[in-house]
């Protein structure tokens, strides 16, 4: 057999944060194409993404959940998604949001908002998965949602840059805890990527030919580019690999 099967997650359980639509979505639908069952938290309807998981012969199971109107329950929300299938396996904080303005404008409201869904729940969710994963004496992969503003301050966006700054010094700290428990901790740095977050600078004829001049690949990702390297991160073949972070740019950071 081709070790390249080991790519396969049959029988292993994902939780896809906000996988309703854009990269959620497709990462979801890649992590069934390889085998997996899914468990997706969104606020609002999955009936696109159930389609798209379940035409690939795996199971899936749609928690409709507010994130951050359930900080103070995401255990219980964790429950309800090991309850779907009896594990998880694979854990993918992807669900983000922003707030697009001068810093000088920005509320308190506006920050709390971006830093609570974007690094707040990433930990506390993490450490959710980490206990139970521990308490099952299993593997597990935890594969952070990431950015080009993790490495870059940006425009107007200043606490989705704080943020995703901080998702990546998280997921480095956690690798260096959970390790030595067999729990991989990598995240993922999409580029621009063709998302309902990115419209308005796609909209904007100047933002976007400049974006698009500096991008090597010359066009805007898309969601499904997000695929290959989250398999690869959730598999087998990545097993001596945590506290990394890979970026899915079309070559923008080179240049």
């Amino acid at each position: 057999m081709s070790s390249f099967m080991n790519f396969r997650l049959d029988g292993k359980v994902a939780l896809v944060t906000g996988s309703s639509r854009g990269l959620g979505q497709a990462i979801a639908e890649g992590l069934a194409e390889a085998g997996a069952n899914i468990v997706g938290i969104a606020r609002g309807e999955q009936t696109e993404t159930e389609e798209r998981v379940k035409r690939h012969g795996v199971g899936f199971k749609a928690l409709k959940v507010d994130l951050l109107e359930n900080l103070d329950n995401l255990e219980g929300v964790f429950h309800d998604a090991v309850e779907a299938f009896g594990k998880v396996d694979i854990l993918v904080n992807n669900a983000g949001t922003t707030r697009r303005k001068p810093a000088l404008e920005l509320t308190e409201e506006d920050w709390d908002v971006v830093m609570n869904l974007n690094l707040k729940v990433v930990f506390l969710l993490s450490q959710l998965f980490a206990k139970h994963v521990i308490a099952r004496k299993t593997r597990g992969r935890i594969i952070n949602i990431a950015s080009m503003q993790s490495f870059q301050g940006g425009i107007l966006i200043a606490p989705y840059t704080a943020s995703k700054h901080g998702v990546l010094g998280l997921t480095k700290a956690l690798a260096n805890e959970w390790a030595k428990y067999g729990i991989n901790v990598n995240a993922v740095a999409p580029g621009y990527m063709r998302t309902h977050l990115t419209a308005p600078l796609r909209e904007d004829k100047m933002r976007n030919r400049e974006i698009l001049s500096r991008i090597p690949m010359g066009r805007w990702g898309e969601p499904e580019d997000l695929k290959g390297v989250v398999v690869f991160l959730a598999s087998e073949l990545s097993d001596y690999i945590t506290g990394t972070v890979i970026t899915v740019d079309g070559g923008w950071m080179s240049r």
